[in-house]
């Protein structure tokens, strides 16, 4: 199956393109705001007579092009990198700007002359004083945020919907059992069974991404276990079953190639089965399993933490993890089997009619995937107005499996 991982959002590298862009824009952001301050300033001061506006807007035009130009110079050379190099050079060129500006304002009505040179000099500290402090201060406090803005942003990237798979080991018949007899697994038919179930999820917008094939490693297809997902955060597990630690390298190899996540990893002693893993919001149930011990939840916690992350303990009774006995729908309330998890341990909790319907996988905010070998909880969760896709895993089932073990969702 093709692997088609979508791209994590990231910091882009300036292009020169882009440098020249935040420079332009720093300096005319700064040459518009000592524009508008300057006007705004005539216009209150003169009892806001409009007619001011109208008799300065062109003289102080002229002053902002001029300065976006200086500034833009200035900037290209590095004024924005300390705050005194932008306040004099914001200041020497607003300066320049407004006397090229008065000069070109007073020779319109005529040759220059004496008097026309004094008032040319003496318009600095009366006519265009406010251009001149507005466009200090704002190369000194504006132009810096706005060249960074620029060359730091990075538009949003669409939204990552990847699933990581791996294909039924050729021993699939062998894998650990804790609370079920063992039967007779049809290789063939969990096979094809797979196959729709990876169908099921590109059918609904998710890209998947199979882990390498791990032919003697009987749990393998059990991907959910090897690796638990938090945002951009992937912490790599270390399973209960000794005989399913080999299955680590492979999905770790997989989770380091994808873009923008970060890896963590449960240590010896602890144990951890991302089975036993359910996240709500920023709540983290994890499940005092035969699988997880007290140290992987402790380490889990301590993971977690800087996160924003409440990491709660559940203990577990006949079932072989949490998500084997509870999940939680979008809403953040809970469905599960009260026979094999507490309800008390946690806030909204519905009990469900089968066994094998305590497990959903979130494909949207209102699309669930379930097992078809539970069609009244399947008839149940969509009376609560989600729209439900059923997939057979009879034969997964067999090994204590259920959907979420089959994927684990990257968003």
């Amino acid at each position: 199956m093709p692997a088609r991982p979508r791209t994590a959002r990231f910091t882009p590298v300036p292009t020169t393109g882009r440098r020249i862009f935040a420079i332009g824009t720093a300096a005319v952001a700064v040459a518009a705001l000592a524009f508008a301050v300057a006007l705004l300033a005539f216009f209150v001061g003169n009892g806001q007579n409009p007619e001011v506006i109208a008799q300065l807007a062109g003289h102080f035009g002229v002053a902002a092009v001029l300065l976006a130009a200086l500034l833009a110079v200035a900037n290209a050379a590095g004024a924005t990198r300390r705050w005194f190099l932008g306040g004099i050079t914001a200041l020497t060129s607003a300066v320049l700007a407004a006397l090229l500006s008065t000069i070109l304002t007073v020779s319109a009505g005529g040759p220059l002359n004496g008097n026309a040179f004094v008032f040319v000099v003496g318009s600095l500290v009366s006519v265009n004083l406010v251009f001149i402090i507005t466009a200090t201060l704002g190369q000194m406090l504006l132009a810096p945020r706005v060249l960074d803005g620029v060359l730091r942003y990075a538009p949003p990237a669409p939204a990552r919907r990847l699933a990581l798979v791996r294909i039924p080991a050729s021993n699939l018949a062998e894998g650990e059992l804790t609370h079920l007899e063992r039967a007779p697994v049809d290789e063939a038919l969990a096979d094809r069974q797979w196959d729709n179930y990876c169908a099921a999820l590109i059918a609904e917008g998710w890209d998947t991404l199979e882990v390498d094939a791990a032919p003697d490693l009987a749990d393998s297809v059990f991907v959910e276990d090897a690796v638990v997902l938090f945002g951009d955060l992937a912490v790599l597990t270390r399973p209960g079953a000794e005989s399913r630690r080999g299955e680590i390298a492979g999905v770790e190899a997989t989770i380091e190639a994808i873009p923008g996540l970060s890896v963590r990893r449960i240590a010896e002693p602890g144990t951890l089965d991302g089975g036993d893993v359910l996240k709500v919001d920023d709540t983290v149930y994890v499940g005092a399993s035969s699988r997880t011990n007290a140290e992987g939840i402790r380490q889990l916690r301590a993971i977690l933490a800087p996160h924003g992350y409440r990491v709660i303990g559940v203990p577990v009774r006949g079932a072989l993890h949490l998500k084997s006995a509870a999940t939680a729908l979008p809403d953040g309330s809970v469905i599960g089997d009260p026979e094999l998890v507490d309800p008390a341990m946690f806030g909204e909790f519905l009990a469900v009619p089968e066994r094998a319907g305590v497990a959903v996988v979130h494909l949207s905010d209102d699309t669930l995937l379930m097992s078809a070998s539970a069609p009244k909880t399947a008839e149940l969760v969509s009376g609560l107005g989600y729209r439900v896709v059923t997939v057979d895993i009879s034969e997964f089932e067999k090994l204590e499996g259920c959907v979420t073990c089959l994927s684990v969702r990257v968003r």
